[in-house]
């Protein structure tokens, strides 16, 4: 609790940069002995700033601020991990600016021996969706103990965490804020889920407001706890972009799910592959083969008569017109099926108790494979 208390005082300081910070901190090998040789930062750093001599005089306001943090963390559970020290992510601790202290409430491990950032846009569309319900259902099979990291948000995030609980794996969201508050308030109730089958992560105290530049420093974090990050959906701009540059300068794997060159939340995806900036992903054995994770995965027969069980030769042929896209109406499946529409209706409400079709708006299925 003591080195904890100079840690996140350090933090505080007025005028001390996190960079600086951290320098000094490593330097000195503990917060407190920044603390007790405030006034000589010259022993750790050559020519160290006048000003940060100058932000090193006065601890008090800051050591209040680090034990209000303390006394909540204690009263929610809440681990206090600094750098360098065992808890902490070592990934993490292995990149150029990783937080001095991050905040966890959660069982996951995270140091697990496979971790993967799952990210993209947060207007996730229906083939968005869809593969992160196939992702996190092959990656459980292939490879049980794997821990999915995102970022709680709308869209992709979101999707990544609840297919991954319902998978069976832990999750763990790195946060923009607090452990005061869950935001977006709508995603509460998984977050609370998350706490008992992965976790809930942060480098900021509470009472921080989730500003837009909190987002950005965040996604260091999801890029640098996990092996790899892999892009779902993404416009030619966004978070997840930027997650993906951050982890390739961390020299992590990147993959990228591609999309028709016409779907706006695809270009990004698209882009991203065809600059080399990421490998292109289809499947969760994609990503395990190329991290040379051991795969215990289910002979193909098997998974087959498992996720199409009994299927008809109608039914194959629905599910053949409806694989490699985001949804078809049934009209335009009666046409391509060659089907009444009143027996199609018949088969997809068959196909959907199976779990092998979706409903959606409009009258379109999607096949969720």
């Amino acid at each position: 609790m003591d080195e904890a208390l100079y840690a996140l005082a350090l933090t505080r300081l007025d005028g001390m940069s996190q960079n600086n910070a951290r320098q000094l901190y490593r330097a000195a090998g503990s917060a407190r002995l920044v603390y007790e040789s405030r006034k000589t930062p010259e022993e750790w750093l050559e020519n160290p700033q006048p000003r940060l001599k100058k932000a090193l005089e006065n601890w008090d306001e800051a050591l209040r601020r680090a034990e209000v943090e303390l006394e909540f963390a204690e009263a929610k559970a809440i681990r206090t991990l600094l750098l360098d020290t065992s808890g902490y992510p070592r990934r993490l601790s292995e990149c150029e600016d990783p937080p001095i202290a991050l905040f966890y409430r959660g069982t996951a491990d995270l140091n697990a021996a496979h971790i993967v950032a799952v990210v993209g846009t947060r207007h996730v569309t229906e083939y968005g969706k869809a593969f992160c319900h196939r992702f996190c259902g092959e990656i459980a099979d292939l490879v049980p103990d794997a821990v999915i990291v995102s970022g709680l948000a709308y869209g992709v995030d979101i999707h990544a965490h609840r297919e991954s609980l319902t998978a069976g794996l832990d999750t763990v969201a790195v946060l923009a804020h607090g452990l005061d508050r869950i935001y977006p308030s709508l995603h509460r109730q998984t977050a609370v889920e998350m706490t008992r089958h992965g976790g809930l992560l942060t480098e900021y105290m509470t009472a921080t407001v989730p500003d837009k530049s909190n987002f950005v420093r965040r996604n260091r974090i999801v890029a640098g706890i996990a092996d790899a990050t892999v892009v779902v959906e993404s416009a030619e701009k966004g978070g997840a972009l930027i997650t993906a540059k951050i982890a390739q300068d961390y020299n992590r794997d990147v993959f990228a799910l591609p999309g028709r060159t016409t779907d706006a939340y695809s270009k990004g995806c698209n882009r991203l592959i065809a600059s080399q900036g990421a490998q292109l992903v289809t499947s969760a054995k994609d990503v395990a083969e190329a991290l040379g994770w051991v795969c215990e995965e289910k002979p193909a027969n098997a998974v087959q008569r498992q996720l199409f069980p009994e299927l008809s030769p109608e039914e194959e042929r629905i599910c053949a017109c409806l694989r490699g896209n985001d949804g078809k109406q049934i009209n335009h499946l009666a046409v391509e099926t060659n089907l009444p529409v009143h027996r199609l209706s018949a088969l997809l409400f068959e196909l959907e108790l199976k779990g092998v079709v979706k409903p959606l708006s409009g009258g379109r299925y999607l096949y969720l494979g």
